[in-house]
């Protein structure tokens, strides 16, 4: 057996699917796996602001 001996061809392999696809896929798939953020407290503290009501004079 000599010591290089020939490789057989690999075969060509064709995924079907462009890399833009699979990285899109990846990420999408990471964005609905992950928990909703919780809301940025400065935001909050707004929002809490303008949801109160004034007392009647």
């Amino acid at each position: 057996m000599p010591a290089t001996e020939p490789k057989a061809p690999r075969p060509s392999v064709l995924a079907g699917v462009s890399m833009r696809d699979l990285l899109a896929s990846c990420a999408a798939a990471e964005a609905v796996s992950r928990p909703p953020r919780e809301p940025d407290p400065a935001t909050a503290a707004v929002d809490k602001r303008h949801t109160r009501h004034r007392e009647a004079a």
